[in-house]
């Protein structure tokens, strides 16, 4: 995928529509100044959005894939365009994560997006190997990178309260322990 001719055309066209989105996943992270590697692009839209978030990936080519009642996936069958996976925002603390996110450039300052907050990132990161083990390990180091990088910047409440969601209050606390507080 050519994330620098693919990005702006999405979100251009997003806004322009209004469709309520933020990114996230692994390009996200980049933006954070945090070293991902993605093959993909991933957001998280208001399910209210849908319909227009339908026109807008078919006018760019691709064929939803897969839909439930949380998920959308969207492929193009040329390579470049690659795939955008969706996540639906349709519960309060989802919709409160849309309400948060942040405008940030992207490639040098040519594209300015919306994107989930830190804080954001690591809740979906952590449900995400909530819901599927295997990811533990890849989800994990990227919170911890997160959190390595932005430390007492963070709104450790918000966070307590993804952890303390999925049972993880221990792993919190440890976390909170190193890099919570601040520096002197």
């Amino acid at each position: 995928m050519d994330f620098k001719t693919v990005l702006p055309l999405i979100v251009t066209d997003f806004d322009a529509a209004g469709v309520r989105y933020a990114l996230i996943g692994g390009f996200a992270l980049g933006l954070y100044g945090v070293s991902r590697s993605t093959v993909d692009i991933d957001f998280l839209a208001h399910k209210e959005d849908l319909d227009k978030i339908d026109r807008v990936m078919k006018k760019h080519g691709y064929n939803l894939e897969f839909r439930s009642e949380n998920v959308s996936q969207f492929v193009s069958p040329v390579k470049l365009f690659g795939e955008i996976d969706f996540i639906h925002a349709f519960r309060e603390i989802s919709t409160s994560m849309l309400r948060r996110a942040v405008k940030k450039s992207a490639f040098g300052k040519e594209l300015s997006l919306k994107v989930l907050t830190p804080e954001d990132i690591i809740g979906l990161k952590i449900q995400a190997f909530k819901n599927d083990a295997s990811r533990e390990f890849r989800d994990m180091a990227d919170i911890d990178a997160v959190i390595k990088q932005y430390g007492p910047e963070l709104d450790w409440t918000l966070l307590k309260d993804y952890f303390t969601l999925f049972g993880l209050q221990s792993r919190y606390a440890q976390l909170y322990e190193a890099y919570g507080k601040t520096k002197k």
